[in-house]
């Protein structure tokens, strides 16, 4: 079966200049962008929770709080470890149905390189992501939602919150949840996913969750990253855009 809906992304795409106009910076929920079906059956079949490294406590730059939460980065070599679904999802991702609604998203010339890097991240009660912008090299993120009703209750949270600092405030910097008003938040139940490109100002997060012990918050993200001379040099000391190694 197909995962992505590809009549579902041709009709966002024609939003493309709505989306890219959008206030404080581009961003859009999606709904259906991968087949009920296939939602379905991602959700079920998630990479088991031993492949992910703890990523709790670590320092971030400009003094930014920890994102606290178990990672896994998408690498080739995990292939053979992951659900069948997975792959062939992935597939399509780096299929050109996909790149052509990212340059239309996204506003991208036919000639502008990128290159797809991809993690899954699962994030227990108390987890957060604190106000951050992103890094340069990134064009934006593609966040997909991988909770059901039968495991999440939106009341614990999880949501992507969209804030706004009046194009003022420098993106090397660590505001908190209460520096900038939230001008949006997305929805995470329901096969849905949540879209933005990175500017100087496009400052996102995800308040604390509050949910009981044995669920997690779960999603997948693509980032759509430029062809810049970090992400080449990255490749050629045998790391990928986020800087994780590649494993052979």
């Amino acid at each position: 079966m197909s995962y992505l809906d590809t009549e579902r992304m041709a009709a966002i795409a024609g939003e493309a200049s709505a989306f890219l106009g959008r206030h404080p910076y581009p961003w859009a929920g999606m709904q259906g962008v991968v087949r009920e079906e296939g939602f379905r059956r991602l959700c079920a079949e998630l990479p088991a929770l031993d492949l992910f490294e703890q990523e709790f406590g670590q320092s971030r730059g400009y003094g930014q709080q920890s994102h606290d939460r178990y990672a896994l980065q998408y690498n080739p070599v995990l292939d053979d470890r992951l659900s069948p679904p997975w792959r062939d999802f992935i597939a399509e991702l780096n299929g050109p149905d996909y790149a052509t609604f990212l340059r239309c998203m996204y506003g991208l010339g036919p000639n502008e390189r990128f290159v797809l890097s991809m993690h899954w991240h699962f994030a227990a009660s108390g987890g957060s992501v604190s106000p951050h912008t992103d890094a340069r090299r990134k064009i934006g993120s593609h966040i997909f939602y991988l909770n059901t009703p039968e495991d999440w209750d939106p009341a614990w949270g999880g949501q992507t919150v969209v804030l706004d600092d009046g194009g003022t405030r420098p993106a090397h910097s660590a505001p908190g949840f209460d520096d900038m008003p939230q001008v949006a938040m997305s929805t995470i139940l329901g096969n849905q996913s949540f879209m933005f490109k990175r500017t100087e100002h496009s400052w996102h997060a995800v308040r604390p969750i509050t949910c009981p012990p044995g669920h997690l918050r779960k999603v997948f993200i693509v980032v759509i990253n430029k062809v810049n001379f970090q992400v080449i040099w990255r490749r050629l000391r045998g790391k990928d855009p986020d800087g994780y190694r590649l494993r052979a």
